[in-house]
């Protein structure tokens, strides 16, 4: 057979068909460490190095508020940084500050700032743009780096759990539109990713509580066995005890990258998105509430509620989704929202709404993750509704036993 067949296409006297092929293998560090811009820690200079180690290196921060808020001496970190590796090190303007969270991803004002500067101040394709702070800012700056010129280069330095743990270690960027979430974006892998540990010390408690829920997430649809160990160190985990903290992002990070390098499918083509158990409804529940829930309180919700959901499927044995939830909750996390009960125009709950908006922003057909057993997850292509309300009515019931 040959390969016009095979894909099926047939010979036309009208037309020539050339098979055009190819791969682009992309290789990037992720490293975990402390201090990573004390003066004596080579590693930031090192990457930016690996390929053209003979040469000063151009370099433009973009920096999250709230990290620069909650870390005054940031700033001069870098600049005493920059000044000690000034053999490798040429920054060429003075970081740029944008607001973090959802702000910077609901105007596109910022980004269109950021391609300002980086055209500005002449980055070009072997200049670098790093972004430090959360994942919202690393998707904004993701974006506008890998649209200036085709692409710069970009290293992410995530300071939160969910960034460290999950966000910061993939290959998306993007910025909502329109409401939408992500909408706007691209599949550009970064130069590096580089997590120092020390940015989780200034988290507000209910921030460094939130990212634990993708570590949940990913552990119960692949790997069992790091489920368990989330269970034995979940007290651990809720007092941010170091050893347990920075074991639970390296292996979330690990279980992430292995699902992106090997899940057949890295930059989402066909319509399944295992990483985004639990993520239907979290979307909807963040938009439904402005974001005043934040992405990883909304995933907790989310896994819970898909969780119950498997049982009433069929699919997850009765008393797991119990044990799921009790994990959620020792860890500090929240299995219900009012907002889960608001209603649409027509009296429908608005959260069902989410399951379309889901499917459209990946098309092809509906793609769900449920759960078979703890480590296991179970595509779906298509959502009982009337099950879902039941699952929210046991959410909300457990959450007022």
């Amino acid at each position: 057979m040959n390969s016009e067949s095979a894909m099926g296409l047939t010979h036309r006297q009208d037309a020539t068909v050339y098979w055009q092929e190819f791969s682009v293998p992309y290789v990037y560090p992720v490293a975990f460490v402390r201090g990573l811009f004390a003066p004596e820690n080579p590693l930031f200079a090192d990457v930016l190095a690996r390929k053209e180690p003979a040469k000063r290196h151009r370099c433009f921060f973009v920096l999250d508020e709230g990290t620069v808020r909650a870390m005054p001496g940031l700033v001069p970190s870098l600049l005493a940084y920059a000044q000690s590796h000034s053999d490798r090190i040429d920054l060429i303007a003075d970081p740029m500050i944008l607001p973090g969270g959802e702000i910077v991803k609901n105007e596109l004002a910022h980004v269109e700032r950021m391609q300002d500067a980086i055209h500005a101040h002449a980055i070009d394709r072997h200049s670098y743009v790093i972004a430090i702070g959360g994942g919202a800012i690393l998707d904004a700056v993701g974006l506008a780096a890998a649209t200036a010129h085709r692409g710069v280069r970009h290293i992410r330095v995530p300071t939160t759990v969910l960034s460290q743990n999950d966000s910061g270690v993939g290959v998306k960027n993007a910025v909502n539109f329109k409401g939408i979430k992500n909408y706007v974006g691209t599949f550009a892998p970064p130069w590096a990713v580089l997590n120092d540990f020390e940015f989780l010390e200034h988290l507000p408690r209910r921030e460094r509580i939130a990212g634990i829920a993708e570590a949940v997430k990913v552990a119960l649809i692949r790997d069992r066995d790091f489920y368990l160990w989330l269970e034995e160190n979940a007290d651990a985990l809720a007092t941010f005890r170091p050893d347990a903290e920075e074991h639970m992002i390296r292996r979330s990070a690990e279980l992430h990258m292995r699902q992106i390098a090997h899940g057949g499918d890295p930059f989402e083509l066909g319509s399944a998105r295992p990483l985004d158990f639990g993520h239907w409804s979290a979307h909807k529940l963040e938009a439904m509430t402005h974001h005043h829930v934040r992405h990883g309180e909304a995933v907790a919700i989310g896994i819970a509620l898909d969780a119950r959901y498997s049982v009433l499927a069929g699919l997850l044995t009765e008393g797991e989704e119990e044990r799921i939830v009790v994990l959620l909750e020792n860890l500090g996390l929240r299995i219900w929202h009012p907002a889960l009960e608001n209603a649409a125009p027509g009296g429908e709950l608005a959260l069902l709404k989410g399951l379309a908006e889901f499917q459209e922003h990946l098309g092809g057909e509906l793609t769900i993750t449920l759960l078979k057993d703890l480590g296991v997850g179970h595509e779906v292509h298509q959502m009982d509704l009337d099950r879902v309300r039941q699952a929210l009515a046991w959410l909300k019931a457990r959450e007022k036993a």
